[in-house]
């Protein structure tokens, strides 16, 4: 554990800093550091997973930035937590890290998801134009040693002016990929139980059952929150709706898509799909979906941009700022935020 050189910094609050030091320089650019380091003391955690580590720089720390891989805060670390009033995380999803007991105890909680919405929805974009025209397809061939004419061959292309795309799920990110997809020219309908009248007039979308969207979509782009209620909810019956041809974008999580019912569809050559996400991460070596030439894959890897990174560090960062400056959070999340498992 390391912590700020300066030697009046023990007067400032503490802020234990629970974030590798690989993702410390991309989320934090030298202003937002200084900026952290002027209202506060900063106490770094190199080995962010590290239990006993986090255990012993809680005590008398007055907020705690968290990143992927930060251990759950127990009742037994908030025992010793004895002054801790603020957790920031510097994702989207808390429930890997947050319990109950962190809002019994009255302890603010806020996120970063905001950052992550633009990024991914780009990506979502850039899948849904490769599966339109086949770009992995053409892709996979030519790296595969097929000649020229034999690498032209691919089922029909289309452009997305016009085309038929359904979202499931108007989350903050899928309401970017909406927002860009009929930038395009795409007739976008959507999925979700929670979207107002109001919002899809907004949106300029159709609103339509789940059965129908899928019917009903050249492209079904999967943007909805890993819970309880939508877990596996593409599954054999619901993807073999989909018409023929037709093509998945998965960047949100495998939580919500029956891994073994897609690959039985890709494996028929049926439908196209495009993932980020998966059951098993790192995704194995041998696992079928990376030999499948109508299967576009990226390691999880969607929100990965250097912008991204940086938001997500400055918006944890001011979100602590704005506690020690007694103002409210911007993202403030509440107990219903562990209704999310991912």
């Amino acid at each position: 554990m390391t912590g700020s050189p300066d030697p009046g910094a023990a007067r400032l609050p503490r802020v234990v800093v629970a974030v590798p030091p690989h993702l410390r320089e991309q989320f934090f650019t030298p202003a937002v550091w200084q900026s952290l380091c002027a209202a506060a003391q900063p106490a770094v955690l190199d080995e962010h997973t590290d239990r006993d580590a986090l255990g012993a720089a809680l005590p008398g720390a007055r907020a705690l930035i968290t990143a992927w891989g930060t251990p759950r805060l127990s009742e037994e670390l908030l025992d010793v937590a004895d002054r801790l009033a603020i957790i920031a995380h510097t994702g989207s999803a808390v429930a890997p890290y947050v319990t109950e007991e962190v809002f019994r105890r009255g302890i603010l909680v806020t996120q970063a998801g905001d950052a992550m919405a633009r990024p991914v929805a780009e990506v979502a974009l850039a899948f849904t134009l490769a599966l339109l025209h086949r770009i992995h397809r053409f892709d996979h061939a030519l790296r595969g040693g097929a000649d020229w004419d034999e690498a032209s061959q691919a089922p029909p292309r289309h452009e997305v002016q016009g085309c038929a795309i359904g979202v499931i799920g108007a989350s903050r990110t899928g309401r970017a990929y909406i927002e860009l997809a009929r930038a395009l020219g795409a007739q976008v309908a959507v999925t979700d139980p929670y979207l107002t009248a109001e919002d899809a007039q907004r949106l300029a979308v159709r609103v339509v059952p789940l059965d129908e969207l899928l019917r009903g979509s050249r492209i079904v782009a999967v943007h909805a929150p890993a819970t309880a209620e939508t877990r596996r909810m593409l599954g054999a019956r619901e993807l073999a709706l989909l018409p023929d041809g037709a093509g998945l974008v998965n960047t949100a999580r495998s939580w919500l898509v029956d891994e073994d019912a897609l690959l039985a569809e890709v494996s028929a050559g049926r439908l196209d799909a495009a993932i980020d996400v998966f059951d098993t991460e790192p995704l194995p070596v041998r696992h079928l979906f990376r030999k499948l030439p109508n299967v576009l894959l990226t390691p999880h890897q969607a929100a990965g941009t250097a912008e991204c990174r940086q938001r997500l560090g400055a918006s944890a960062v001011e979100e602590v700022l704005r506690f020690l400056r007694s103002e409210p959070p911007l993202h403030f999340v509440g107990p219903d935020a562990l209704a999310r498992v991912l």
